[in-house]
């Protein structure tokens, strides 16, 4: 059981292969927001600068609040509000190409497409099909893995078809604290990928690194839960999916979508709507 468990997390958000109560609003709208470059296929080290020089040097950094004035994002969505901070200087161009999405409009309207209970919730399509959608340059964008940015339950990254094939689509983690079993991911690590990480990476994709977590990394996801696995940094193959934000607020927002009646492709049978996205100083 444990291992198809195990599969079926590890591929639920590649969207080319599968298919792909409210809260008082956190910030006021923004008149001094990021330009949107369109498709042009690189981005200047001007437009990448990070928007805060807070430390990023230790495990959790990514459940601080806000500093004041520092650019948020709110959706607002037929469940509620989901605030969201960014971490431009770990994940610059996911950061700017969220951000820059968000300020054209692209994401306004747009479902939250798959749900998957304990698991995630993920949109960013606008064909609404998990085949959809495109980052602001066009084209695919790479990984940016930070050991210090965790999947943990609240945080937002990026879905993907493989390494480096970051677009539109994101998806926020949510998974119920207490319930990793840590004994099971190190069986994988020693008796499966070990012998022969070459098949194992084939099938399965990647796995936890074991031999990288910590005392910090466990303690974290046993407090707050989340997909390890997805852990880019911390991965057996180096594939996984990138951190670039975290909800701080309207959490409880993401775990009443999460619980809502799918079909057998974990589409919700009643829509959950991105009905705007905004981009705002935290007050």
């Amino acid at each position: 059981m444990k291992g198809k468990y195990y599969m079926k997390k590890g591929l639920l958000l590649l969207p080319a292969v599968l298919m792909l109560v409210s809260v008082s609003a956190c910030g006021s709208e923004s008149t001094a927001a990021e330009k949107v470059i369109g498709t042009t296929e690189t981005v200047s080290a001007d437009d990448l600068k990070p928007l805060s020089s807070a430390d990023r040097e230790k495990i959790g950094y990514q459940l601080e609040l806000p500093e004041k004035g520092e650019e948020i994002c709110v959706l607002e969505t037929n469940f509620g509000t989901i605030c969201i901070r960014f971490f431009p200087d770990a994940a610059p161009k996911a950061v700017y190409n969220f951000k820059s999405l968000v300020l054209s409009g692209y994401y306004d309207g747009i479902l939250f497409h798959r749900v998957c209970d304990d698991f995630m919730i993920q949109g960013g399509d606008p064909t609404a099909t998990g085949r959809g959608g495109e980052s602001v340059w066009g084209t695919n964008f790479a990984d940016e893995f930070h050991k210090n940015l965790l999947n943990i339950t609240g945080a937002v990254s990026c879905a993907n078809s493989g390494p480096d094939t970051n677009g539109s689509q994101f998806f926020i983690n949510a998974v119920q604290p207490g319930s990793i079993d840590w004994e099971y991911y190190e069986q994988v690590y020693t008796e499966y990928y070990k012998p022969d990480p070459e098949t194992f990476a084939y099938y399965y994709g990647s796995t936890l690194d074991t031999s990288k977590v910590t005392k910090e990394y466990k303690a974290l996801y046993d407090e707050y839960g989340g997909n390890m696995h997805l852990d880019g940094a911390y991965s057996t193959s180096g594939r996984g999916h990138t951190v670039f934000g975290q909800v701080f607020e309207g959490l409880d927002v993401v775990q009443a979508i999460e619980k809502v009646e799918t079909d057998e492709n974990d589409k919700p049978l009643k829509d959950v709507q991105i009905l705007s996205a905004k981009i705002v100083p935290y007050e």
